[in-house]
């Protein structure tokens, strides 16, 4: 069965569109992240909300989120991103793929924008292809929560309607949870896409589909083109 073509797809950044050149400081990153949103779970669990409860897309009074381990992580580092990451190779396909059909765009990410998200995306030319990046810093609820998602098809020039279909690919376990919980909140499909491991198992245990499993960009290639091809 092949994948409902997209008409927006969103992308996750660290593990997904960039690859991290030292994976030590990857999983020191996601390991800080896990570790914020089980605090936050523990809390939410004792305000009996849950992971799809109505999404918080706006900063409380107009504050934006301290970070300050996110903050102080990146000022320790002193090297320039291109010494820390490069592009997941096959991406570039993708993207130009995806432009070329016209498919809206955008980034979707935990980690900090100003100081790094923002920097990879110009240092590696990524800019054009993106009509919207969402980062930690403009969200109060990061992923698995759905708000980051919600934040950045919000921010399109148009928001999705009915007969839009939401691609979000992401290489985590919370990347799938947020595209699943982000169905709740939108008039149309939202298809998580599995890039590597561990999002896999994700997918597998929410009974998705074989079909959203990537290993590689150059698997979703085909997939994309007999999609988007079998729409026209």
């Amino acid at each position: 069965m092949s994948l409902i073509p997209p008409t927006i797809v969103l992308f996750d950044m660290d593990g997904t569109t960039v690859r991290h050149l030292h994976p030590r400081l990857l999983q020191i990153l996601e390991a800080l992240d896990d570790a914020s949103h089980k605090a936050a779970r523990f809390f939410s669990r004792t305000l009996k909300t849950k992971i799809d409860a109505p999404p918080l897309v706006e900063t409380r009074h107009g504050k934006r989120p301290k970070l300050l381990v996110h903050r102080a992580m990146h000022k320790m580092r002193r090297k320039d991103v291109d010494e820390i990451v490069e592009p997941c190779p096959g991406i570039y396909d993708v993207l130009d793929f995806l432009k070329s059909r016209n498919i809206r765009m955008g980034i979707v990410s935990n980690g900090l924008g100003k100081g790094y998200g923002h920097d990879i995306l110009k240092t590696f030319d990524l800019e054009p292809y993106f009509n919207i990046a969402i980062f930690r810093e403009d969200i109060r609820r990061s992923k698995p929560w759905p708000d980051p998602l919600l934040q950045a098809l919000n921010g399109l020039d148009t928001p999705p309607g009915q007969g839009d279909v939401v691609w979000y690919i992401g290489d985590r376990r919370k990347d799938i949870q947020a595209a699943l919980a982000a169905r709740e909140h939108l008039p149309c499909p939202v298809v998580p896409i599995a890039y590597g491991l561990n999002a896999a198992i994700a997918v597998l245990e929410n009974n998705v589909g074989n079909d959203n499993i990537i290993m590689a960009w150059a698997d979703l290639m085909p997939r994309l083109r007999q999609s988007l091809q079998a729409n026209h």
